[in-house]
């Protein structure tokens, strides 16, 4: 009796078809810079509750370089792709809104209890908001090509690696952790989250990198590799001098914003007005 279902053997010279297109690897690399900076959250929750604040400090600080590395390698791969900008954004809710929340809460806000944990909510909350809106405004094709370079509110990436200054003090050798420095956080934390929902302008700088004068190509050079020297040979020491700095350049980019607005304002209304005719001359 033969077989009811003999085997099938398919013809060797027929070709297979594909189900799946193959990915450039161009379109993964930056994906995969933006999964690294997202482990790198997720681990720094775990060694704050651990009590190891030092390293879930330096992995959020790497995040943040993580995060203003990927944008720019997709750009220059030319790999953007709207799952990357959602996955990008995911991430960024979770290293620079959910992380930081957390490692505040670990080490000082449980101090206040409920008041503490609501800061860190409102901080985390906040966060979530800027990145939604930022996601908005990318779609925006009426948005003037001056204001790409100024961001909508604090970014993600600034208010978390300004959120940590009570660490940062900490490990300078203030004594944050006694009073009043549990309240002095709480106050501090509604800040920067108040900042990121807000809509004062702060600089972006984006297009910084893209042409670089000559000359300056060697200081830059140096500055770089001093500036990485102290970071690693005293990173709370410069973590907190760079959050001070950050936070009093705010009203410079304000007023660069405001100078700008006013300059396409006035060009707008000048094209905008109907050009005056020659006067007729009598006959």
């Amino acid at each position: 009796m033969s077989d009811l279902f003999p085997p099938f053997a398919p013809d060797p010279l027929e070709p297979r078809r594909r189900r799946f297109k193959p990915v450039p690897f161009r379109m993964i690399a930056p994906n995969l810079i933006t999964l690294l900076a997202l482990c790198l959250g997720l681990t720094a929750i775990r060694l704050a509750y651990e009590g190891r604040m030092e390293p879930a400090v330096y992995a959020i600080v790497v995040a943040a370089l993580l995060d203003g590395v990927d944008g720019r390698i997709a750009r220059l791969l030319k790999g953007t792709s709207r799952f990357g900008a959602e996955l990008d954004s995911l991430a960024d809710f979770v290293n620079f809104g959910v992380a930081p929340a957390l490692i505040l809460y670990s080490f000082i806000l449980h101090q206040l209890k409920a008041a503490g944990w609501i800061a860190a909510l409102v901080f985390a909350i906040a966060a979530g908001l800027r990145l939604a809106r930022f996601n908005a405004m990318i779609d925006d094709p009426s948005r003037a090509e001056w204001k790409k370079n100024f961001f909508v509110g604090m970014a993600a990436p600034a208010g978390a690696i300004t959120a940590l200054l009570p660490i940062y003090l900490q490990f300078i050798g203030l004594p944050m952790r006694t009073t009043p420095g549990p309240a002095l956080s709480f106050l501090y934390l509604l800040l920067i989250g108040f900042l990121m929902v807000s809509t004062i302008p702060t600089f972006s700088g984006k297009t910084v990198g893209k042409r670089v004068p000559r000359e300056w190509v060697l200081p830059l050079f140096v500055v770089t590799v001093a500036f990485f020297g102290l970071l690693i040979s005293f990173p709370f020491e410069v973590l907190a001098t760079g959050t001070f700095l950050y936070l009093a350049a705010i009203p410079f980019g304000v007023a660069r914003y405001r100078h700008l607005e006013r300059a396409a304002t006035s060009q707008a209304r000048t094209l905008a007005e109907p050009s005056a005719s020659p006067p007729t001359s009598a006959v």
